[in-house]
Parts: structure tokens; C-alpha cells; sequence
């Protein structure tokens, strides 16, 4: 599967932002997808993941309460919605996908677990 994150840009502190996954290949519906980001100089962390039939999300702790994932497997996209972001938000934000009939919570939030992985796409909160 590949896949094409967007979505990304330049938000003021409070506003939101709304980022896509796109995955081309077929059995989308069969892959457990996830986001992950990358600040600079700092290495990249889990974000949200949502499994194959979107019944089970996760979430960071940094970013429960403001960001909700979804998925509309007919569109082979998964969405991240972002609100009450904050300056600390400002990362890359990565698409990633594994398949996978079973996932842990352990293995959603690990950037190894995922073998599929999209460009990246930036976002920047001002303050």
C-alpha cells in the first residue's frame, strides 16, 4: 500500500487543522493505520492509530481530548482532526499502515511495529 498524507499547514495557537491519509493498493479495509510526528530535533512519537475496522483507537496523551482519528474505508482515507492545537503541536506528521487482524495497544503505538509508512506533511502552530 502506499500512502499520501495532507492536510498540513500553518495554524494560529487554538485553531485547527485537519490532516488526510490516502492509501492507493487495494485491502485498505485490512490495515491498521497510524500517526506519528516528528518535532525538530526530537524524535518521532505516536500520535493516534486507529485499527482495521476503526472499532479500537489510541491516542498520546499529549493530544487526547483534542485530536480524533477516523477512517472511511469506501475512500481508503484515514483523517486526523486536530484541535486546540498548541505551538508544541508543530511536528511532520506521518501516515503509517500495518495490517494486522488483532493489534495491541503496545503495537499501535510503536513506529516499528508499522511497515507502510507516507511522506509526512507539515504542520506549524504560531504562537
Amino acid at each position: 500500500v502506499q500512502l499520501q498524507a495532507s492536510g498540513g499547514g500553518l495554524v494560529q495557537a487554538g485553531g485547527s487543522l485537519r490532516l488526510s491519509c490516502a492509501a492507493s493498493g487495494r485491502a485498505f479495509s485490512t490495515y491498521n493505520m497510524g500517526w506519528f510526528r516528528q518535532a525538530p530535533g526530537k524524535e518521532r512519537e505516536f500520535v493516534s492509530a486507529i485499527s482495521w475496522g476503526g472499532d479500537n483507537k489510541y491516542y498520546a496523551d499529549s493530544v487526547k481530548d483534542r485530536f480524533t482519528i477516523s477512517r472511511d474505508n469506501a475512500k481508503n482515507t484515514t483523517y486526523l482532526q486536530m484541535n486546540s492545537l498548541k505551538p508544541e503541536d508543530t511536528a511532520v506528521y506521518y501516515c503509517a499502515a500495518q495490517q494486522g487482524l488483532r493489534i495491541t495497544t503496545v503495537q499501535a503505538m510503536a513506529s516499528a511495529w508499522y511497515r507502510y509508512w507516507g511522506q509526512g506533511t507539515l504542520v506549524t502552530v504560531s504562537s
